[in-house]
């Protein structure tokens, strides 16, 4: 893949594709994400989860679903997050914005990466591709993706719908770029 056809997949300009190229090819590479369908639907969810490579840290509010990241929420206990603070800082980080102490763990035990004590490691252009792709792999998006069955990956990735629009054109940009005819 050329670095156009990676700005094509996750609307992003060229000269920002130029500079995630090799990371992100080699996170495919390690994952089994190599095949146009399997691309497609992965840069688009990429695409859209980053806001095209601009947005690597979840923005914080912290807005009322955010305050529920913090202990001794349901949803904290969902994540992990079992410290003051913890919601703030295993807030969603990297490609497909990984949330929560939980999650940040078991990428860190997966990789070799302290994410606990260094959480700002999941957005380093180095490591963020990796780690969506290791998250891709780990929840059987491959499958998926294979399928076509684009609504469940957003489903696994998101725990719902939302950006859903944005995440179908980019996944038809992606299709097209890649030439995925199904």
């Amino acid at each position: 893949m050329d670095a156009a056809t990676l700005a094509a997949c996750l609307g992003c300009p060229t000269a920002v594709a130029v500079d995630w190229l090799s990371h992100l090819d080699y996170g495919m590479s390690q994952y089994d994400i190599d095949t146009p369908a399997r691309q497609a639907a992965f840069l688009a969810q990429v695409g859209h989860e980053s806001g095209g490579l601009k947005w690597l840290t979840e923005l914080w509010g912290p807005t009322p679903a955010q305050r529920q990241y913090e202990p001794p929420a349901d949803k904290a206990r969902e994540l992990g997050n079992t410290e003051p603070g913890d919601g703030f800082r295993f807030r969603g980080r990297g490609l497909i914005q990984v949330t929560g102490r939980a999650n940040y763990d078991a990428v860190g035990a997966a990789l070799c990466l302290d994410c606990i004590r260094q959480p700002e490691l999941l957005a380093e252009p180095e490591f963020a591709p990796i780690v969506a792709a290791w998250w891709w792999a780990q929840h059987g998006l491959n499958t998926l993706a294979d399928a076509g069955d684009f609504e469940t990956i957003t489903r696994r990735i998101n725990g719902g719908l939302n950006g859903y629009d944005d995440r179908l054109q980019r996944w038809v940009a992606a299709k097209h770029a890649l030439g995925v005819t199904a």
